[in-house]
């Protein structure tokens, strides 16, 4: 208990809500995400005891999660990658003058997301560690490809314009170093092009300086507010959505947890295949995209509940769960920590503290969150003209910020174009942004378990978890045919059109 109670402290609280504000605005710049506010934060910890350090370094990534949401609410910019599948009902919801009721929502979901993460963290940590650690590459395809998937459910229109998105994204990613033979492809004799093209230009672009274009071809409109708020939020509005979908926080928020357990995936992959699970599951289906609370509350349970399944291989086997992980490990070892299985006996008082601070980090970000929600939305209520150039000086420094490099503000300028272009033709910007982020996963595993089967495609059927994802694709592809067979079955059977003909 004494332990626990350490981490109140003045000199361990002090540093960690400092690191929870730094958060919610590194989060909230477009192209600053959560894994750059960490790092920029490690270099402070240097001279802390480790559980100060880790402190600053949990606190700045749980509010950097959430404040990425906030630009993607309000500006349609994702503040950060795991904020991509908040755009699509966040901005349209705020287009409507609910822009603080999705942000309050997207609030608590964070929390309870986050808080649903973390005690499956405490307590089934190892179980969920073994499992993540029987994925292989062929796994891992299929988990990719699944993803994937999910651009034919999150796509709004026709199928056809949707495969089109996802088809250019994936086409997109191959530009670049072949991982496998070390060839350029694509890259045209460009040193800048063999690197590839980096997602997060690709999706400031996409989202945000598309949006700019579109208002500078209607220049009557660039002198009324930017947002305009229709209704008043309160904690008991807030609270009484949140009671309709328990349901769906709590299943958003397990599959997040699972998704950020598996090295790689990450919580932005866990956003999106939250999202589209949701969506295919729902009755409000034909609605998403339009600005509906079920929208909001599936991705945004499940990217905060993705940070505390990073830890649990993290922790129990010293495998980072994504690049935020990658840097805590090297954090712990500057500290003179070694994570593994013996971390739970050698610093079983350290590790507590860890769920303490990650715990209690939840309660501080609802109420620093809930500040900051009232901050952003007096700031967006200036005429669109100013804060439409606020939009393009974030958005040219998050792209440059990167790597130092202004080929990535001409990629950023090239995706506005493009996705300006895409939505006067209805097709949908989510697939291409999925095919950016989820085709070096498909290609690299799907290659490197060619390599172990000899060329065999068996392995990639036979395995059992491989075999389920398969089935699960199935299911996704053809649940429509499935249920109108079922449909035509039932009617054949149906002995309603005998019973006249029934004997008294």
């Amino acid at each position: 208990m004494d332990a626990v109670l350490s981490v109140f402290h003045w000199n361990i609280l002090i540093p960690w809500i400092f690191s929870m504000i730094i958060g919610i605005f590194v989060g909230g710049a477009p192209g600053l995400t959560a894994t750059m506010a960490v790092a920029l934060i490690v270099p402070l910890t240097f001279h802390m005891t480790p559980i100060a350090g880790l402190a600053m370094i949990l606190g700045v990534s749980y509010c950097a999660i959430f404040a990425g949401d906030i630009p993607a609410t309000y500006l349609r910019i994702p503040g950060t990658p795991a904020s991509g599948a908040a755009v699509l009902d966040g901005y349209e919801m705020s287009r409507k003058g609910m822009g603080s009721m999705a942000l309050a929502l997207d609030l608590t979901c964070s929390v309870i997301g986050g808080v649903i993460g973390i005690l499956i963290l405490i307590f089934v940590a190892p179980i969920l560690a073994k499992f993540a650690l029987k994925f292989t590459n062929f796994e891992y395809f299929w988990l990719a490809l699944f993803g994937l998937s999910m651009s034919a459910v999150i796509s709004r229109g026709t199928k056809i314009k949707g495969i089109i998105s996802m088809t250019l994204g994936l086409a997109l990613a191959t530009i670049g170093i072949d991982i496998t033979t070390g060839y350029p492809r694509f890259s045209f004799g460009s040193v800048d092009l063999m690197g590839g093209i980096n997602f997060i230009p690709a999706m400031i672009g996409l989202f945000g300086l598309s949006e700019v274009f579109k208002y500078l071809f209607v220049p009557e409109k660039l002198n009324n507010p930017t947002i305009t708020e229709k209704i008043k939020i309160s904690f008991r509005s807030v609270g009484k959505v949140i009671f309709q979908h328990k349901s769906l926080i709590l299943r958003s928020s397990l599959i997040g947890n699972v998704i950020g357990a598996l090295p790689g995936a990450g919580a932005d992959i866990a956003a999106w295949v939250s999202y589209g699970m949701a969506k295919k599951i729902s009755k409000r289906s034909a609605e998403y995209g339009t600005g509906i609370e079920e929208g909001i509350i599936a991705p945004t349970s499940a990217n905060n509940a993705a940070l505390g399944g990073t830890w649990i291989p993290a922790l129990v086997f010293g495998i980072p769960g994504d690049t935020i992980t990658a840097i805590v490990l090297g954090a712990m070892m500057m500290y003179g920590l070694k994570p593994g299985p013996l971390i739970f006996q050698q610093n079983a008082q350290l590790v507590n503290q860890i769920f303490t601070v990650a715990l209690f980090s939840q309660f501080f970000l609802f109420f620093i969150g809930w500040a900051s929600i009232k901050v952003y939305t007096q700031l967006f209520k200036f005429p669109r003209n100013i804060v439409l150039v606020g939009i393009v000086i974030f958005s040219v420094v998050g792209a440059y910020a990167l790597r130092n490099s202004t080929f990535d503000v001409g990629i950023m300028l090239a995706f506005g174009i493009l996705g300006y272009g895409m939505e006067a033709y209805g097709i949908p910007l989510p697939p291409l942004i999925l095919g950016l982020i989820l085709e070096p996963m498909i290609e690299d595993n799907l290659r490197v378990g060619l390599i172990k089967s000899s060329g065999s495609f068996l392995p990639f059927i036979t395995r059992p978890i491989s075999f389920t994802f398969f089935l699960i694709l199935v299911i996704i592809f053809f649940w429509d045919p499935i249920i109108k067979a079922f449909k035509y079955v039932l009617k054949k059977a149906d002995p309603a059109p005998f019973k006249g003909n029934r004997p008294r």
